[in-house]
C-alpha cells in the first residue's frame, strides 16, 4: 500500500495565559454586577452577571481544554487531544443558550410590576463592566486564535455588549425615570446570548459530526482528484474537520496501470493542497480491475 500522507502538525502557540487573564477579569466583574444587581435592583445587571458567571465557567473549561488540547498525540489518540477544544465550545455555547432563556423569563416577569431601580449605581457598575470587558477583549484578540479562544472572545463581545445595554438603560432610569429601560435591557442581553449559542452550537456540531469544511467544495474536491495524471476512478472520498484550522481528506484512487501509485498518491496530495488549502491528506492507490476470468474448457480425448 502506497499513501501520500502531507499533513503538519503545528499546533501554534498555546494562548492560555490570555484566557487566564480573561477569566480572572470577568470572574471578578461578575461578582460587582451581581452584588449591585442586588443593591440597586436592576435585572439588566444581574442579567449580565448571569451570563458573565456563564462566561466564567466556560472561559474556566475553556483554559483546561486549552490545557488538555496541547497534549501530543500518543498510541490511543492519534490525533491528540485537539477536539477537547471543540467540545469545551460546544459546552460553552449550551451554558449561554441556558441562559438566555433564564433571563427572558425573569424580564417578563418583571414587566407588569417593574421594581424601582437606582439608576446611578446602574450607571457607575455598567460602565466598569464595560472597561472590563474591553480589557478581557482586547487580551483574546491578540495572538494565535482558534475555536476555544474565539469561543472565549465571543463570551466577552457578549458581555461588553450587554454592559453596553445596562449603561444606556441606567442613563434613561435617570434621565427619564423609565423603570422598564431596565427590563428591555434585559431582553435584548437575552436575544444577543442566544444568538451567540446559536452560532458556537452550529458551528461546533458541524465538526463533530464530522462534515464537509465550511467552503470546501466536494465536487470540485472530486474534480480536482480525478484530473490527476494515473487516475481512472476513485472512492470513498471524505472530507472533515480535526479541529478548528486542522482539516483532512482521505480518498481511494484507482490507477491506470501506466503510472507508480506513490508517485499518484503524492501528485493526488499535492494538487488537493494547493488547490484547496487541505494539508492533510491520505491518498491510498488502488490497481485497475483486471479482466474477468474465463474459464477454459479442456476437451477430452476420445
Amino acid at each position: 500500500m502506497s499513501a501520500g500522507h502531507t499533513h503538519p502538525h503545528d499546533h501554534g502557540a498555546t494562548p492560555e495565559a490570555r484566557l487566564r487573564f480573561a477569566l480572572f477579569v470577568t470572574a471578578g466583574t461578575m461578582v460587582v454586577e451581581a452584588i449591585a444587581g442586588v443593591l440597586s435592583g436592576s435585572l439588566a445587571l444581574i442579567s449580565d452577571a448571569g451570563h458573565m458567571m456563564a462566561d466564567t465557567g466556560a472561559l474556566a473549561l475553556a483554559v483546561v481544554a486549552q490545557r488538555v488540547a496541547s497534549r501530543p498525540p500518543n498510541e490511543r489518540r492519534t490525533y491528540g487531544w485537539r477536539r477537547t477544544e471543540t467540545l469545551a465550545a460546544f459546552v460553552n455555547g449550551l451554558a449561554l443558550g441556558a441562559v438566555a432563556v433564564l433571563i427572558v423569563a425573569e424580564s417578563l416577569e418583571r414587566w407588569y410590576e417593574p421594581p424601582s431601580i437606582n439608576g446611578r449605581m446602574m450607571l457607575t457598575v455598567a460602565f466598569i463592566g464595560l472597561v472590563a470587558n474591553a480589557a478581557a477583549g482586547f487580551a483574546l484578540a491578540r495572538g494565535h486564535h482558534n475555536v476555544n479562544t474565539n469561543a472565549a472572545l465571543a463570551h466577552v463581545l457578549s458581555d461588553a455588549l450587554g454592559s453596553v445595554a445596562a449603561l444606556v438603560a441606567g442613563g434613561l432610569i435617570v434621565g427619564l425615570g423609565w423603570q422598564r429601560a431596565d427590563i428591555v435591557a434585559s431582553l435584548l442581553v437575552a436575544l444577543l446570548v442566544l444568538w451567540s449559542a446559536l452560532r458556537l452550537v452550529r458551528r461546533t456540531t458541524s465538526v463533530l459530526l464530522e462534515s464537509v469544511p465550511p467552503g470546501l467544495d466536494l465536487l470540485a474536491l472530486e474534480k480536482t482528484i480525478r484530473a490527476t495524471e494515473g487516475v481512472t476512478d476513485l472512492h470513498d472520498l471524505h472530507a472533515w474537520t480535526i479541529s478548528d484550522g486542522f482539516d483532512a481528506v482521505t480518498v481511494h484512487v484507482v490507477l491506470d496501470g501506466h503510472h507508480h501509485g506513490t508517485d499518484v498518491a503524492r501528485e493526488v496530495a499535492s494538487r488537493v493542497r494547493a488547490g484547496h488549502g487541505i494539508a492533510h491528506v491520505t491518498v491510498q492507490p488502488e490497481p485497475p480491475p483486471t479482466a474477468a476470468f474465463m474459464p477454459v474448457r479442456i476437451a477430452r480425448r476420445r
